[in-house]
């Protein structure tokens, strides 16, 4: 019976074998792009990702979201949602550009084992150099060991695509995003008369904590549409935007985050439709029901992104702001 030893091949084939696997593996690691970087062929294996600009053009239409909050009669939530969906995809981009360079950084890595040990893979020569007796109980870690590298390595491309989509995607949405600004600039002379209408309203107490007109619009709404199962106004969790200063409420037509359906999505449709109609007269800002905004500021239904839930999404209550 051949031991392991006696089935090595001659050192010099191993050796020319190996060297040339490192070799693959540094071109491998060289040829890489870090994608979005000015040089990637430059970088080295160990450098961080650099960011290609992507970051701080979103800082610079973060400051201008904020300006525009300030003149156009508070929470801009449709822009907000704009801001939101770019912010995610600018995240999952710069995650996935650290993930690529951690793989590129793995390859050079086995590069550099595989130079070390005169060209072998240390995988292979310990498989080769150890005692027989020992190869059943290692046998199980060696091929996990294998077979993870293999993995990695073949990933990689795959990750290079994703990171090129993810990062498309991103400046997409930027894109986007830079549109609604403009678009919200382009009525700044219509919006700015239709913040005027409706007079800035002192704070209040003995109210639950919401503004007057936001009363007004809730005992309306209640009185025309109602009874809901619960109306929620005041909030400071969470993201709260206009629930956080009492300009806000949310007219549930559900519980317990139960999609609404049949009759309770007929209640919220028809509540969509009342505060729309009524908008002008009692000083409604936006509304939202079924993952849709409406924006008096910018009149139509517009899709909004995904939150992930039933109430994040808004398909359990509508939403109503005031000026």
């Amino acid at each position: 019976m051949e031991t392991p030893a006696s089935t090595r091949r001659p050192a010099s084939n191993r050796r020319r074998g190996g060297r040339r696997t490192a070799a693959a593996l540094m071109a491998i690691a060289a040829a890489l792009p870090l994608i979005g970087t000015a040089t990637p062929s430059a970088a080295s294996p160990a450098s961080l990702p650099q960011d290609p600009g992507d970051s701080s053009k979103f800082a610079k239409l973060n400051r201008q979201i904020e300006k525009l909050d300030k003149e156009y009669g508070g929470d801009l939530a449709k822009l907000k949602d704009a801001e939101y969906a770019a912010k995610k995809a600018l995240s999952k981009s710069n995650d996935l550009q650290k993930d690529l360079a951690d793989a590129r950084n793995l390859v050079a890595q086995l590069a550099a084992n595989q130079y070390m040990m005169n060209g072998e893979d240390p995988t292979i020569s310990f498989l080769a150099d150890g005692n027989p007796s020992d190869l059943l109980s290692n046998a199980t870690l060696i091929s996990h060991l294998a077979q993870n590298k293999a993995a990695k390595v073949a990933q990689i491309q795959k990750l290079v695509d994703e990171q090129q989509r993810a990062r498309k995607q991103a400046q997409q949405k930027m894109t986007e995003l830079n549109k609604e600004i403009k678009d919200l600039k382009g009525r700044k002379a219509k919006i700015q008369t239709l913040v005027k209408k409706y007079k800035p309203e002192s704070p209040s107490v003995g109210l639950g904590g919401v503004t007057p007109r936001m009363l007004k619009v809730k005992n309306t709404v209640d009185l025309e549409m109602g009874p809901f199962p619960t109306i929620g106004c005041v909030r400071l969790t969470g993201d709260p935007q206009d629930h956080g200063t009492g300009h806000a409420c949310d007219f549930m037509v559900t519980t317990g985050g139960v999609m609404a359906s049949g009759s309770a999505k007929a209640k919220g449709d028809a509540t969509a439709e009342f505060a729309i109609a009524h908008a002008s007269a009692l000083g409604i800002k936006y509304i939202i029901w079924r993952q849709r905004i409406y924006d008096l500021r910018s009149p139509g239904w517009r899709a909004m992104e995904n939150r992930g839930g039933v109430t994040a999404n808004h398909y359990d209550h509508v939403h109503i702001s005031v000026f």
